[in-house]
């Protein structure tokens, strides 16, 4: 029997399981991080858990030094660690507010290029958006898109693309309720976006949500139009009109030009999606770094993802820059528990089959990788979902963990670049703001290459330091920020993944 090296990962002292960093066959010995032999007892894939020491039934599981879970089962050293045998397990929480507080080093002289919109606001990409004020004038923005396909727009090379966003709401709402109020904070926030040159709203005309209501000062477009389809004559006609609309903004959005802007306007969004068990080791980290010197530029970050953070909350109101922002994360945590519970689910409903399948087993652990996305930059500010971002530093706003829905709300809240994390391979993206995937292991940017930016794998495969798989990521941003098209808008993703969170009654 031969002991292998490099094969298991402790990220902490205080942990009593380790990382399988490749699959590890069952009866074949390797060394421990301890130095001594482990032989596992069944097959462990690559990115599961191991245990490093024996653990009776009920032992409280550490990983990253924190608790994930309790044991259900005995397990012996060498063991396969996951949902066999571990669960979650509550515990009260004492939470400090502001005693982890860091400012990450300033840096100055970093810029894009991007385009400076009549707002104030600084875009990175130049879309001409069709936003649609119902889901009963879906159909008639889809067409009017449509017609900008391909060749059509070669004479325009300064016009990203013309895109509809269209929805399944707008009517039926009762008006005032949580639910419209968060429906109209997410269409005005893509009406405002700064990616936007020009915008074309689209609406019925009988709805509870008025196209009119979506258009206002705050507008960045250059050029803004509406059509309300009963007014118009009915969708052919709507069609043909929007058509023309749009036709009249080209030349207008071709003309403007990238130009020099600070990096300190930048709003970086954060999310993850198909997590696995090198998340939290790779990817995430290394995106805290870039997301820490984005903000010592002066720039804005933004995590998300409230159900995806739950168990590691302490981290984060420790880093609050006030007890008001923590509690105030923390009161939106407990409306999740309340609401999950209402559904007669848990938030460790939260870790899906895929995520399971990457070695993630509770939702403790998963939220302990997922807020490694944040840095060490304290909390500035907690806002609602589609809230308006103000910045600068981090800022947290309240998603689901449903990545469509997430990205969809930081879209909205004004984020113009985004970086996505993703170990299962999620192909996901959020046009008009452009999508940075960032690979977990190598053997997912191996499988799928064509989808993934960046293989932070390299950080177990070749060495590659967090800090400077940071600073890759970092350059990116900025290169992706002027104008570097990300995979995902090759593929021109993003259109169809526009999910508006829906909350309360229909009538």
């Amino acid at each position: 029997m031969s002991a292998s090296q490099g094969s298991v990962l402790r990220l902490s002292p205080a942990d009593e399981v380790g990382v399988a960093l490749r699959l590890l066959p069952a009866g074949v010995g390797l060394n421990g991080p301890d130095g001594g032999i482990l032989i596992p007892a069944a097959d462990i894939p690559q990115g599961h858990k191991i245990a490093l020491v024996d653990l009776p039934v009920g032992a409280t599981v550490h990983k990253y030094g924190q608790a994930i879970g309790r044991t259900t089962s005995a397990v012996a050293a060498g063991g396969h660690v996951h949902s066999h045998n571990l669960a979650m397990a509550e515990t009260a929480a004492a939470y400090e507010f502001g005693t982890a507080r860091f400012q990450p080093p300033a840096e100055e002289g970093r810029r894009f290029r991007g385009y400076r919109r009549r707002n104030g606001l600084a875009g990175t990409r130049n879309y001409i958006g069709i936003l649609t004020s119902v889901n009963c004038s879906a159909g008639t923005a889809r067409m009017i898109a449509d017609q900008f396909r391909g060749p059509v727009l070669d004479a325009f090379p300064n016009v990203d693309g013309v895109m509809a966003l269209t929805h399944s709401s707008g009517c039926g709402m009762v008006l005032g309720s949580p639910g419209a109020e968060v429906l109209f904070r997410t269409l005005s926030g893509y009406a405002r976006h700064p990616n936007f040159a020009g915008l074309l709203v689209v609406g019925l005309g009988c709805e509870m949500l008025q196209a009119d209501r979506l258009i206002d000062d705050t507008v960045s477009a250059d050029v803004v139009e509406r059509l309300v389809i009963q007014e118009s004559g009915g969708v052919r006609a709507s069609v043909r009109a929007g058509v023309e609309l749009v036709r009249q903004m080209l030349p207008v959005v071709n003309r403007l030009q990238r130009i020099p802007i600070d990096a300190a306007e930048l709003v970086l969004g954060m999310n993850c999606g198909g997590s696995d068990g090198y998340s939290g080791i790779t990817a995430n980290p290394a995106l805290g770094v870039a997301s820490d010197r984005l903000i010592g530029c002066g720039g804005t970050s933004v995590l998300a993802e409230t159900p995806e953070v739950f168990g590691a909350e302490h981290l984060l109101t420790r880093r609050a820059v006030s007890r008001a922002v923590g509690e105030r994360l923390l009161a939106r945590l407990q409306w999740w528990q309340e609401y999950t519970g209402h559904g007669g689910g848990s938030l460790d409903n939260n870790p899906s089959p895929g995520n399971k399948a990457g070695g993630l087993t509770t939702i403790l652990e998963k939220s302990l990788g997922a807020v490694a996305k944040a840095g060490r930059a304290e909390l500035r500010e907690v806002v609602d979902y589609a809230g308006r971002i103000r910045g600068p530093g981090l800022v947290f706003m309240d998603t689901p963990g449903y990545d469509p829905v997430s990205v969809t709300g930081i879209v909205a809240g004004g984020a113009n670049v985004v970086c996505f994390t993703t170990g299962r391979g999620s192909v996901l993206g959020c046009r008009p703001a452009p999508s940075i995937k960032l690979g977990t292991n190598t053997e997912l940017f191996r499988r799928m290459p064509e989808d993934i930016d960046i293989n932070c794998g390299e950080i177990i495969d070749s060495g590659v330091g967090v800090e400077e798989m940071g600073a890759r990521i970092f350059a990116r941003i900025l290169e992706t920020a002027s104008g570097r098209q990300t995979v995902s808008e090759e593929l021109e993703l993003g259109q169809e993944e526009f999910v508006p969170w829906q909350l309360g009654a229909v009538t």
